[in-house]
């Protein structure tokens, strides 16, 4: 008898067998993408779109047509939170309500939301309700998302009617910019503008990178233009911070001036392909990104013969699939690659060793949108907006506690007290300041009494935060800081990908003594300390910010 392992020969192939059934309904689905490893998230996107989750022996047929193991396969599916294996024969809800439930969603009723749809909707099995993280929608709180239909200040009498009327696709919506001529982009094909005067300009501008770290941009152009070989770029719309939605209205306003942006910095530092890695909550902005690039494309061609010599990079979109840990550069790069967005063990120097190796440049969606800008008024006009020795405007996401939630562009510097009341239209009638989250989940949280501190990059630090992606969320006198600090924390703990036991068990365990009627304040410092000193990435690191914000500056909040 042959055994396998021992000489023999194995007469079947290792893992289930696939079904004839389960391999033609695989290649129905897929036709037209291509059968390449790192397009396994978009062939999964396509299973999962269209049977409403993952069925098994589909998940084999897909490794089979990728020529993958079956569990590379699994273990990228039950990765990511978008993706709902199932057994083949089990029975599928035709349509997911997700409801987000993350700070300034629980702050105006996401909780009332959730309960109501979920007792609405208890006999149907057609529907299923499930809690979700930030969706991206957060100055129209409460809000859900019906299939890929977004729905801003949601109740359940909208969702029953949408699901009513089967209106679960993306949402329409008409950017402002419809169409481009790419003024700066043709400058610098025509030889009006050299690579050398594009990054001169750029450094000029103190343009830093607006994800969340602030690095200087023009450092990043240069270190990928010296590196010797095949360049890549990838574009970071992964906007998972809560409380944060800057991208989402770039996006879904002016897609064409990112793209303009996009090809200037891929032509000055010779970028052969570039990735926009796009969070999958964003269905609408899908739509309207998908549509510009093909017009981008069909003006290719008259740009390639008027202007020959250049390099042209080959542009693909990919499809994020709910994974906040994406956001981090090496988890991003790693999901671009069709594997798990696991930050890698040491967070490489992105630009030399990036997408399958590559040097690649890294860049915010914003930060490109600033490009044609800067090209237009000059570097030195941006440098000058800041106020009190800042440089540069930024967008702040403003939600929470605010007559006029929304995407404000402001000087670098401006205060809290200065945003609110200039841009934000004040606190509503009844509502004074209490305290405020100056970046998102991750950047802490400040008391009213710091409302006049500079919002910028380096500017919170003694302060024990960050200003990050400039997400800030308001509380009044009628919110409590702690019970916000465990909204965010339980964030965290859905959000972590388990790679290192700091973060994973630290976050549970974070969540268990968050929940004690009095906190163990010294049980929770050593958690935070290990945290950020063994943590591999930042997600980990900063997850301790919005306790240890508590135990600073509110300490009467958990005794």
């Amino acid at each position: 008898m042959d055994l396998p392992g021992k000489g023999g020969l194995r007469h079947t192939p290792k893992g289930r067998q696939v079904a004839p059934a389960d391999r033609a309904r695989v290649a129905a689905l897929c036709d037209g993408l291509a059968p390449r490893a790192d397009l396994l998230i978009e062939h999964l996107h396509r299973l999962n779109d269209t049977e409403g989750a993952l069925r098994k022996g589909q998940l084999a047929a897909l490794a089979e047509h990728l020529r993958l193991s079956q569990v590379e396969v699994f273990e990228v599916a039950s990765f990511y939170h978008h993706f709902q294996i199932v057994d083949d024969d089990a029975a599928v809800p035709r349509t997911t309500v997700r409801v987000c439930t993350s700070l300034s969603c629980s702050m105006a009723g996401a909780s009332s939301l959730l309960h109501g749809l979920r007792a609405k909707l208890a006999g149907d099995a057609s529907v299923q309700v499930i809690e979700a993280p930030c969706i991206g929608q957060c100055h129209q709180a409460p809000a859900a998302c019906v299939g890929q239909h977004q729905v801003p200040q949601a109740s359940v009498a909208g969702v029953t009617d949408l699901l009513a009327r089967g209106e679960t696709a993306p949402r329409v919506l008409v950017p402002s910019d419809t169409d481009s001529d790419y003024t700066q982009l043709r400058r610098l094909l025509g030889g009006a503008l050299t690579p050398e005067q594009v990054l001169a300009e750029l450094k000029a501008s103190n343009l830093r990178g607006l994800g969340g770290a602030g690095f200087p941009s023009w450092r990043k152009w240069e270190t990928v233009r010296a590196q010797p070989g095949r360049k890549a770029m990838v574009v970071n719309i992964d906007e998972g911070e809560v409380g944060t939605f800057k991208d989402w209205q770039v996006l879904t306003t002016t897609p064409h001036q990112v793209l303009e942006g996009l090809l200037i910095a891929a032509l000055t530092v010779g970028a052969e392909d570039v990735w926009l890695y796009l969070r999958d909550e964003y269905h609408d902005g899908r739509v309207i990104l998908t549509q510009a690039i093909a017009a981008l494309k069909q003006r290719l061609p008259a740009w390639q013969h008027k202007y020959p010599g250049w390099t042209w990079p080959a542009i693909e979109l990919r499809r994020g699939a709910g994974a906040y840990v994406c956001g981090e550069e090496s988890a991003l790069i790693e999901s671009v690659e069709g594997k798990r967005g696991m930050p890698r063990l040491k967070p490489p120097i992105v630009a030399v060793n990036g997408v399958f190796g590559r040097p690649t440049l890294a860049h915010n969606l914003e930060t490109l949108w600033w490009l044609p800008e800067i090209l237009e008024k000059g570097g030195a006009w941006l440098a000058g907006q800041g106020r009190r020795g800042r440089s540069g405007l930024r967008r702040f996401s403003v939600s929470g506690r605010v007559n006029r939630p929304g995407v404000y562009l402001a000087p670098a510097g401006i205060t809290l007290n200065e945003l609110v009341a200039e841009y934000a239209g004040g606190l509503p009638a009844g509502h004074t300041l209490k305290a405020y989250l100056p970046g998102g989940a991750s950047g802490g949280i400040l008391p009213a009494a710091l409302a006049d501190v500079p919002l910028d990059f380096d500017t919170l630090a003694e302060h024990g935060a960050f200003v990050g992606s400039m997400a800030v969320v308001v509380l009044s006198q009628h919110d409590s800081v702690r019970d916000a600090a465990l909204n965010l924390m339980r964030f965290f703990e859905h959000e972590s990908c388990g790679q290192c036991t700091p973060c994973r068990a630290g976050t549970v365990q974070s969540v268990q003594l968050m929940t004690e009627p009095t906190w163990d304040t010294e049980r929770l410092a050593e958690l935070s300390q290990v945290m950020r000193d063994a943590s591999i990435c930042g997600l980990g690191q900063a997850a301790p910010n919005p306790f240890d914000s508590v135990l600073r500056f509110f300490p009467e909040e958990v005794q």
